[in-house]
């Protein structure tokens, strides 16, 4: 039996996923290949285990998280400017849409590894308090005071936008 098999096929139908995932956790397309290639590599090095019972998909989102956290903390991630770009010159045209988004990226740009994470699975991946508690292997008081700080920094830093 190949000790790999099931994690090509895994790969294939989950890696769309799991590089959004990473790319909200980093707010980089390139870092964000670098993470889930890290990551990935870290769940086929356990893949058997992984295949026998284990859920491979909570494992790798588990795993992008504390690697992105880790990165941060070791300083080798370059973070976006908090600077939003100056106005548009004249003759150029920006849509409302387009202005909020980046405004969005630079707030979250600016919340801690853990608040950044918090937002992306409870929001973006409409994960539950024990879920994300789950996935980030912290307690759930710890996601909700993290979740807390996060919309308060995120209504702080782009207050246009609406955070319940």
């Amino acid at each position: 039996m190949d000790r790999y098999e099931g994690f090509h096929e895994f790969v294939r139908a989950r890696q769309q996923s799991l590089m959004r995932t990473a790319y909200l956790l980093t707010g980089n397309a390139h870092l964000a290949e670098d993470l889930l290639q890290t990551v990935l590599i870290r769940v086929a090095a356990h893949w058997t285990k992984l295949a026998d019972g284990g859920n491979p998909e909570a494992y790798a989102r588990k795993a992008l998280v504390n690697q992105t956290i880790s990165w941060r903390r070791r300083k080798q991630v370059e973070l976006p400017g908090a600077e939003l770009p100056e106005r548009a010159e004249s003759g150029q045209v920006h849509d409302e849409a387009t202005v909020r988004r980046i405004a969005l990226h630079h707030a979250l740009a600016q919340l801690t590894p853990k608040q950044r994470a918090v937002i992306v699975l409870r929001f973006y991946e409409d994960r539950t308090e024990h879920e994300t508690a789950q996935l980030m292997g912290v307690s759930i008081g710890t996601v909700k005071s993290q979740t807390n700080y996060a919309l308060s920094k995120l209504r702080a830093l782009a207050p246009q936008e609406v955070y319940r």
